[in-house]
């Protein structure tokens, strides 16, 4: 389990005035602390960084976008401490998303979970396949998707949130997510995928970096209280994971 915690990597790769952050583990692109951790600093170090105009986020392999997550380390916490600090790590990501001067592009390849949808909602525009489909599974685990939910709320609004939110069992297919707003645009193969990535890339690494940094603070007003409000979110589900009920259901999916 200690290696597959320590496996997977995030790599930040600048070329021709952007910056690709990939991020992979071998468990379905599922995010343990440590990832998630070096993700929020990759976010950060791109967005600081004065030869970067944009940002494309994607994940590595090709299956699943982000399985959200990490159940092995789900099932090593051992108090609400650490529960915190865990999925503190989503709100951390979300955070560095949110503040990012740079607008960032998701390159959304397939199926997104929990977190994942979390991630996916977080972009400032998502460019997906038509096999990226969408479910929150929290609630089967006997949490919710308190971090990733005001993202995601803001992004595909309050109704479309609560469908997803409750049914923790139906996949969501790329046009309903795109049909709710949750992706820009989706495509039926990797090539067109790339074509339309290449498109924005191109156009938005030679627009005006003022103007654009300037645009990314009048999309995400209103989000400034949510340095406290995830963390807040992130104790409620560090307390919830230790329940009795939690811990069945993890060990009964892993």
């Amino acid at each position: 389990m200690a290696a597959e915690l320590n496996s997977g990597h995030v790599k930040s790769i600048f070329h021709n005035g952007f910056t690709t952050i990939e991020f992979f583990h071998p468990q379905s692109n599922s995010l343990p602390r440590k990832l998630l951790e070096e993700l929020a600093q990759a976010i950060h170090g791109a967005g600081n960084d004065p030869e970067t105009r944009l940002i494309l986020l994607r994940s590595g392999g090709d299956k699943a976008f982000c399985a959200g997550a990490s159940f092995d380390e789900l099932k090593k916490i051992r108090t609400e401490e650490e529960g915190l600090q865990f999925f503190s790590g989503f709100a951390h990501v979300l955070n560095a998303m949110r503040t990012c001067p740079k607008f960032i592009i998701g390159r959304i390849h397939g199926r997104c979970v929990g977190g994942g949808v979390g991630l996916a909602a977080g972009v400032d525009y998502a460019i997906a396949l038509d096999k990226a489909d969408i479910k929150l599974s929290e609630l089967a685990i006997g949490i919710g998707p308190f971090v990733v939910g005001p993202a995601i709320e803001r992004k595909i609004g309050l109704s479309a949130f609560t469908q997803l939110s409750i049914d923790t069992t139906m996949w969501r297919n790329a046009d309903w997510a795109k049909r709710n707003r949750l992706y820009a645009e989706v495509y039926s193969s990797e090539t067109e995928m790339e074509e339309a990535i290449g498109r924005l890339v191109f156009s938005l690494t030679h627009s005006s970096p003022a103007a654009m940094a300037e645009m990314k603070k009048m999309f995400w007003k209103g989000t400034e209280h949510w340095d406290k409000l995830l963390l807040e979110r992130a104790a409620t589900s560090g307390k919830l994971i230790l329940s009795e009920f939690s811990r069945n259901a993890i060990n009964k999916n892993n």
